[in-house]
């Protein structure tokens, strides 16, 4: 297991670095938030979890082995798997994580994209026990991220969820030209449901033009 990965940055979009470790690439998927610190030609340390698959092997990388441990806690929940926990974490801090469980919260899991009740149910559920409050306080909105824009924000969590990045900003333009109040506001959880609900519309208009 690779448990870490120390290098400069060789290339950085919105949903992945790869990192120079001694002449080979690392290609690291990350949270917006971990990709918002780095810097291109500049050394960096992610902590990093390696998904091995039958037919591939994925490196998630961390800003510290507090996102690293909820990441693998999140992985222990049926039905989760490496890109909706790096979801849930690109939209919600650790402490966040385990406060809503702590409380049975399961409507603050419902606001990542992919999390609906039935998913949220089974965090609080079968996590219970597993994840207590540190007592840090923490937001359960997204951290600022301020390297990135709102935009970047949005397509990274998308494209977590598996659009490829032309299809995420063709998504949002659409649903922003919708509602323009979306890109006054900034607010990117309220982007990325509108974007999601566009998508959503958009499949319906073409099966129904068909």
């Amino acid at each position: 297991m690779i448990s870490f990965v120390r290098g400069p940055v060789a290339a950085l979009s919105l949903a992945q670095a790869v990192i120079d470790v001694n002449g080979v690439g690392m290609l690291v998927h990350a949270t917006p938030k971990t990709l918002g610190n780095l810097r291109l030609g500049e050394e960096a340390t992610l902590t990093t979890a390696m998904i091995v698959r039958e037919d591939s092997m994925t490196l998630f990388g961390f800003a510290d082995e507090d996102e690293r441990e909820i990441f693998d806690t999140l992985l222990t929940v049926s039905g989760i798997g490496p890109r909706l926990a790096l979801a849930i974490l690109s939209m919600l801090e650790p402490e966040s994580i385990r406060v809503g469980v702590a409380n049975a919260d399961g409507k603050v899991f419902t606001k990542v994209p992919g999390v609906g009740p039935k998913v949220a149910g089974r965090i609080v559920l079968e996590l219970k026990g597993k994840l207590k409050p540190t007592g840090v306080a923490t937001s359960a909105a997204p951290a600022v991220v301020e390297a990135m824009a709102w935009k970047d924000q949005v397509v990274a969590a998308m494209t977590s969820l598996g659009w490829n990045e032309r299809d995420a900003l063709k998504a949002i333009d659409a649903a922003v030209a919708a509602d323009p109040e979306l890109a006054e506001g900034a607010n990117v959880p309220a982007v990325l449901r509108a974007t999601l609900r566009w998508l959503g519309q958009d499949n319906t208009r073409a099966k129904v033009g068909r």
